[in-house]
């Protein structure tokens, strides 16, 4: 009976709760504030990128041609603006999800409403699902009166549709993970305000507490190596007046952060599975792909998870290098490296899903009926 779960005793569940959430006016007040909150940063970051964005400086020597070039520059905003209200959006949407269901257990249970639900034929896993099927049908209308606002930066260039989908998607996913967080909490902790913290905590440290976990990690994967070293030798130094600078190897000891061990720290993190998923742009080589956030986070989180470089390049993409086996060496063939490595976000998704699924499990082994013991200062009904 507890773990029975049928699509029409969850529907059953769901509309209960939308229905009490659409006749509350504080419901309509928060999708307002929310669309008015959204409207206004993107448009300040639309005027504050094309305010930043030099194209008279930036465009010459970019895409070949001063018209390509400018078009490039215009894909870069659009690609920068897209990432940025990618992330503002999921800030947001991490900030005011939570209060759709760290409330809903607890919340009912203090106001008698959830004994009378327990005692209907209607299972705990029917109760527990339908809740979270409510809260999460709630998360997505934010996030589709986020929609125009994200579909403004797309139409500014530079994203490609199947970026578009996928960032969509996966901030979907990450709304349902964080409504069970708050499901799981709310059936844990007897007072509404406690379950409240306890959700914002969890995820804040999946959001900014796992990067920051990570930073200070570093210093216990950093050891002294011996490393060689390329180095740009300027003409009139150690080569002739007339040559062209020239990069050169030696052999240095330096002390070498080994980011490949602790890596995986920050994959669950959905800042992380969001930049990762995004489909990488077709023009990442050229000097305006650092514009980009999601790929700048995507191509971070690679780098530390391939770890130190054989050769401390210090040239940059200068072609010519002296090396003893005679060859050539660019920091082209790093980032070659880095892009053929696997996608790191299923790893953070899965993780988040299963966070959220243990959540939900906690929460329907909560709602057995009848309960062996009852927290103190809780009513039945």
């Amino acid at each position: 009976m507890t773990w029975r779960l049928s699509v029409r005793g969850v529907r059953t569940v769901a509309g209960l709760e939308l229905r009490q959430r659409v006749r509350s006016t504080r419901w309509i007040a928060v999708l307002t504030i929310w669309a008015v909150l959204l409207g206004l940063l993107t448009t300040l970051i639309r005027v504050a990128v094309h305010l930043a964005a030099d194209i008279d400086a930036i465009a010459p020597g970019v895409g070949g041609g001063e018209a390509a070039a400018g078009d490039n520059v215009g894909d870069q905003i659009g690609r920068l603006m897209f990432g940025l209200i990618a992330f503002l959006v999921l800030s947001l949407g991490t900030l005011v999800a939570p209060a759709l269901s760290a409330t809903s257990i607890n919340g009912d249970r203090t106001a008698g409403i959830l004994a009378p639900l327990q005692t209907t034929l209607l299972s705990a896993a029917e109760i527990a699902v339908g809740k979270l099927v409510a809260a999460w049908t709630t998360a997505l209308a934010l996030l589709l009166t986020a929609s125009p606002f994200i579909l403004w930066t797309y139409l500014e260039g530079g994203t490609s549709p199947l970026r578009l989908l996928v960032t969509l998607g996966v901030l979907a996913l990450t709304l349902l993970v964080v409504c069970a967080i708050g499901l799981g909490w709310s059936s844990v902790a007897s007072r509404t305000s406690s379950s409240t913290v306890l959700t914002y905590l969890t995820i804040a440290v999946l959001g900014p507490g796992l990067p920051i976990l990570f930073a200070l990690c570093l210093p216990t994967v950093q050891q002294e190596e011996t490393v060689r070293v390329r180095q740009l030798v300027p003409a009139g130094l150690y080569l002739p007046a007339d040559s062209a600078p020239r990069c050169v190897e030696s052999r240095e000891q330096l002390s070498r952060t080994h980011t490949e061990r602790i890596w995986w720290v920050l994959a669950p993190s959905p800042y992380v599975v969001v930049a990762d998923a995004a489909p990488r742009p077709g023009d990442e080589d050229t000097a305006l792909s650092g514009w980009d956030p999601l790929t700048l986070i995507r191509d971070g989180v690679r780098e530390a998870r391939l770890g130190p470089a054989e050769v401390e390049d210090r040239c940059g993409d200068v072609a010519t290098t002296t090396r003893p086996d005679g060859g050539e060496d660019t920091a082209r063939e790093r980032r070659e490296e880095r892009n053929a490595l696997s996608a790191v976000w299923p790893y953070g998704l899965a993780a988040n899903l299963l966070l959220g699924l243990g959540f939900t499990v906690t929460a329907i082994t909560r709602l057995r009926a009848p309960i062996r013991r009852l927290p103190r200062g809780v009513r039945i009904g």
